[in-house]
């Protein structure tokens, strides 16, 4: 019911309450957004994707380019609304410093993040929300609604797990640090999500980041959907404004493969990168029953 195929699904079905648990694998793939919603009371998740980049830094004349294994493991339990996970990825490059000559080489690898935190749905504007379909006009119906501005929102908490000496943070950067996130997700009549994170990374550190992603997806049938997405993070190790583009394809309730672009619009560091992913879905949820 987010950015997956299952947009289609919410869109198509406006007049019921929203509830955690779906029929449809409920991704946050593609793309780098948390959506508001969590997978349902035992279901366990599994997203996973290869990244293949490049960055060069025309100022420093220097670059790097290498490769990233992104993962997320999700768990719904005790309540529809709460979800654990842990995310994050490793990367792997050749780093090469054009002001030697010969060029220096220097290869590096390491987490460039690694997360373990719980996501709680603390508002949904369509909970014991009932909207009655106009069963004599179509038109009636698919209006626009002002309900539809209200997002549901969670709040995501938890800490990163920093090793010693690693190259893709800051100086002095190790150990433990907490971090916390805000979701928001309007789901639109026309087969249209919009995602908005906003995330305060690695407080307390050397390296506290403010991060906000801004995610749009549309469901063009029961099996493509599309997605734009822009990603703005802040800090004094880096700064940097990154725009993506994608596509998703439902294999099968349980399973979907996607794939995306990412740019930025500067030189310091230029950014390119192809994210090639899969998600697959562990469904052990039971309804609970219906008391008359």
């Amino acid at each position: 019911m987010n950015k997956t195929l299952l947009s289609i699904l919410l869109t198509l079905l406006p007049y019921i309450a929203i509830s955690q648990y779906t029929d449809v694998i409920n991704s946050n793939k593609p793309g780098e957004s948390f959506s508001a919603f969590s997978v349902g009371i035992n279901v366990l998740q599994i997203e996973t994707g290869t990244t293949f980049l490049k960055e060069k830094h025309d100022l420093l004349n220097r670059e790097f380019i290498g490769y990233g294994l992104d993962f997320s493991i999700r768990y719904g339990f005790f309540k529809e609304e709460l979800e654990f996970l842990t995310y994050g990825t490793y990367q792997n490059d050749v780093f090469y410093d054009y002001r030697y000559n010969p060029t220096q080489e220097i290869s590096r690898n390491n987490f460039k993040e690694f997360k373990v935190a719980f996501k709680y749905l603390i508002y949904d504007p369509y909970k014991n929300y009932e909207d009655i379909p106009n069963v004599y006009s179509y038109r009636a119906n698919q209006k626009f609604k002002w309900r539809s501005l209200i997002p549901a929102v969670s709040l995501m908490a938890g800490i990163n797990i920093d090793t010693e000496s690693n190259p893709y943070t800051s100086n002095g950067v190790e150990g433990v640090s907490p971090f916390f996130l805000i979701s928001t997700q309007n789901n639109f009549k026309n087969n249209t999500v919009l995602i908005t994170n906003l995330m305060l990374d690695r407080l307390g550190s050397d390296q506290t980041d403010f991060e906000y992603i801004v995610t749009l997806t549309k469901a063009l049938n029961m099996n493509w959907v599309i997605f734009i997405e822009t990603q703005g993070i802040k800090s004094d190790f880096y700064a940097d404004n990154l725009f993506s583009l994608g596509a998703a394809y439902l294999l099968n309730k349980d399973f979907q493969i996607d794939g995306s672009v990412s740019i930025n619009n500067k030189n310091t560091p230029k950014v390119r990168r192809l994210n090639l992913g899969l998600s697959y879905r562990f469904d052990f949820h039971k309804d609970k029953a219906v008391e008359k």
